[in-house]
């Protein structure tokens, strides 16, 4: 309703005050535009006005409940909605990744980590996901996928970490205890029980060096709930499917599907998404699960979900109550801005993928990051170099680094912004060099310390030494500084070395101009120059697949057809 329909209301508004409150005006002959109050013109006095007046009165009374009722039980509803939310801390380990620095109109990516935990916390799970043995344990993340949103908002990656990928786990704090877990290398899927969420937001940040905004996580209950409020999401497969117990392989999802597609809700929903053997692997799993978002994302902007009061009222009741998020984002106005965001990028522009990894060295059933190609993925999301190569074009090459060129800020123009702070003469700088070039894979190598500031004495570096202690791995090799007059002197020393000034950061951690030489200089006293990563130039073996690709099914394990 306009204002100016209110405005066409007058009349009937002014009628409904009671009479006695108008000083008797209707028994005064005053009539309106022109005076028909003498009871002239055909007899329209007041008397012959009262009927009319009486249904205008009570008309406007009508009105006015409907307004404030609306408005209240919108109110109520909005309160309810936030009423449902889940909240926890956003980190409960120890990690020191920074946010993305703007782009150059200001713009920083968002980063979301969905967690599908495997929780049997409740009679409703346990009849999800069987196993009532493991009722009452501290739930397991089995399903990890990091959401990245580019800076400019029109395009999104989404990369899957296997469940069972062997990792650094940093200490963590139960936040609802206290209790604290010392760090430990573990499978990934262990960090939710280690300090919830936070934890596991913690240990992807210290794996990926990308900072992580807010953690979302949902149960297997949470999956139906969602999976009905859309109305069912369009799946694939080349044979028919059938996910039983096998003689010598137990468990399975249940899932039987004949070949083709098929739309799934509730509980053959959260079967097509817990499904393993039928595929093949735990790895096959992840495509399976990818697909079935794409499909999801393509159903929410194809279908009228969004303008339709019935369904979004049904969506978001599923989605308030099946999800616990980060508290910073802890409200609907807040998730409802998150999701408007996300539904401006195309589906074309929207990249599934999984880390590119190799099975772990320590046991044939886990996997552990592929260095170079997992670190490339990283580098993409921390540079927000998006994972397709449909944007726009720039000088005939593809868009997506953070400053306009797709070599993720790390060019000429970069090198051309360093501060415009004086360094000390170089033998009057003092330089910590220590030594990060562990991984989750490979042991770090010795005296990368000693070999670097060695390297920076004959540069002229007379006060730079290296520091024995034991030194957190990081991806990239970084030059720390404390306060801003050592700004300039840590640009300096990055300069020797030939580190971009990108990699020169302030930090509280430090006492003094400090190089922290990294897994990606791992030989040499030069400091390797790598070509940075364009637009669409995933790993292959990252088995990616696009937002718009409506051509995707899954091939069934040959046991397990029917």
């Amino acid at each position: 309703m306009t204002q100016s329909d209110l405005r066409g209301e007058g009349p009937a508004v002014e009628d409904a005050v009671p009479l006695a409150s108008r000083g008797g005006r209707a028994s005064s002959g005053h009539g309106r535009r022109g005076g028909g109050g003498h009871g002239g013109r055909g007899g329209r006095g007041t008397a012959g006005r009262r009927p009319k007046r009486r249904v205008l009165r009570w008309s406007a009374t009508v009105l006015a409940v409907v307004i404030l009722g609306t408005a209240g039980a919108g109110y109520l509803y909005y309160e309810h909605l936030n009423s449902n939310i889940r909240k926890g801390v956003r980190s409960s380990g120890d990690s020191k990744a920074h946010k993305a620095k703007p782009n150059s109109a200001g713009q920083t990516p968002v980063n979301i980590l969905l967690i599908g935990s495997d929780s049997r916390n409740s009679d409703e799970d346990v009849a999800l996901g069987g196993s009532r043995d493991n009722r009452g344990n501290p739930p397991l993340g089995d399903v990890q996928m990091l959401i990245h949103l580019a800076a400019d908002r029109k395009s999104a990656a989404v990369v899957s970490i296997p469940r069972d990928t062997r990792v650094d786990i940093p200490k963590c704090t139960d936040p609802k205890t206290g209790h604290n877990y010392p760090p430990t290398n573990a499978i990934i899927n262990e960090s939710l029980a280690r300090g919830g969420a936070g934890c596991t937001l913690a240990t992807w940040q210290n794996l990926t060096g990308v900072y992580i905004d807010h953690w979302m996580t949902i149960d297997f209950a949470g999956v139906v709930k969602m999976a009905d409020a859309i109305g069912g999401v369009d799946v694939c497969t080349r044979q028919n499917v059938w996910d039983r117990p096998l003689p010598g392989v137990p468990g399975g999802s249940g899932l039987k599907l004949k070949a083709g597609t098929t739309k799934v809700k509730g509980k053959e929903a959260l079967q097509w998404l817990r499904t393993r053997h039928a595929w093949g692997s735990d790895l096959l799993r992840a495509r399976a699960q990818h697909m079935y978002l794409n499909s999801m994302i393509r159903t929410l902007k194809g279908e009228s979900i969004f303008t339709d009061t019935g369904r979004l009222m049904d969506l978001a009741e599923a989605a308030t109550k099946s999800l616990q998020v980060s508290e910073e984002i802890g409200s609907v106005k807040k998730l409802y801005d998150l999701a408007m965001q996300l539904k401006t990028v195309p589906t074309n522009r929207i990249t599934m993928t999984t880390m590119p990894n190799v099975q772990d060295p320590q046991n044939k059933d886990h996997v552990v990051p592929d260095g170079a190609g997992a670190e490339k993925v990283w580098k993409m999301l921390r540079d927000d170099v998006s994972f397709d190569a449909n944007g726009e074009k720039s000088d005939g090459k593809n868009s997506g680094g953070k400053d306009g060129t797709g070599n993720g800020g790390k060019g000429g123009a970069d090198q051309a912004q360093a501060s415009a702070d004086p360094a000390h003469p170089d033998g009057q700088i003092g330089v910590t060099v220590e030594n990060g070039t562990r991984t989750s894979t490979l042991g770090p190598v010795s005296h990368r310390a000693r070999d670097i500031s060695q390297e920076l004495v004959q540069k002229g570096f007379a006060r730079a030494a290296a520091d024995a202690s034991t030194t957190p791995s990081v991806d990239e090799t970084v030059v720390r500084y404390p306060s801003a007059e050592l700004k300039g002197d840590a640009e300096r020393v990055a300069t020797a070395l030939g580190i971009p000034t990108s990699s020169v950061q302030k930090s509280t951690d430090v006492s003094g101009v400090t190089v922290v030489v990294g897994a990606d200089w791992r030989t040499g006293t030069s400091y390797p120059q790598q070509a940075a990563p364009r637009a669409g130039d995933i790993p292959k073996n990252s088995d990616a697949i696009n937002g718009a690709d409506t051509e995707q099914c899954m091939d069934v394990y040959a046991p397990y057809r029917w």
